[in-house]
């Protein structure tokens, strides 16, 4: 007799510092919508990251990019994501990856994390074969050099890119 399968972990997080949420991110949310009842994207100042766009307004574009979805919230968190699991009772914390160079950093922050709260599962999910180039850093470069960044980026973040590029290039 084949039992079903059973997911008993309803809610995850999904963290990052998403400076620009990408189709990659999108990704990586869509497939995990399918194994979690609730995933809350939770945004990250991530102080050594070089950002373009402040917290706020990263915050208000991945709520308008994913406003119809259901099941999907978008929070932010300035601490440890072990302690947002705990407070708000998620299981499991998603990491999406593009390259083999990104898993030792994400399996070292899976590790420290396990020993932080040893109920914390991480999930790594690969990012679909036509998007693994793609990363938040390769699009402010092309960004930088005046490249058209709309097959890359939901056309709400690329609005709201070209005018913050504006502003900073003003004068």
């Amino acid at each position: 007799m084949v039992k079903a399968f059973s997911l008993t972990m309803k809610k995850a997080i999904y963290p990052g510092s998403f400076d620009p949420l990408t189709n990659g991110h999108l990704d990586i949310l869509e497939r995990s919508l399918r194994l979690f009842d609730e995933v809350t994207i939770l945004v990250s100042e991530n102080k050594s990251k070089h950002l373009l766009l402040s917290v706020d307004e990263r915050l208000t574009l991945i709520r308008k990019v994913v406003a119809r979805k259901k099941g999907v919230t978008v929070d932010r968190w300035d601490g440890l994501i072990v302690d947002y699991a705990e407070k708000y009772q998620a299981r499991a914390i998603i990491r999406g990856l593009r390259a083999a160079s990104d898993f030792e950093y994400e399996f070292m922050m899976a590790a420290m994390n396990k020993n932080l709260d040893s109920k914390i599962e991480t999930v790594f999910m690969m990012t679909s074969q036509n998007l693994f180039f793609v990363s938040s850093s390769m699009i402010k470069e092309l960004l930088s050099y005046g490249a058209d960044v709309g097959p890359y980026v939901p056309a709400v973040i690329v609005q709201a890119l070209e005018r913050k590029i504006r502003k900073v290039l003003k004068p």
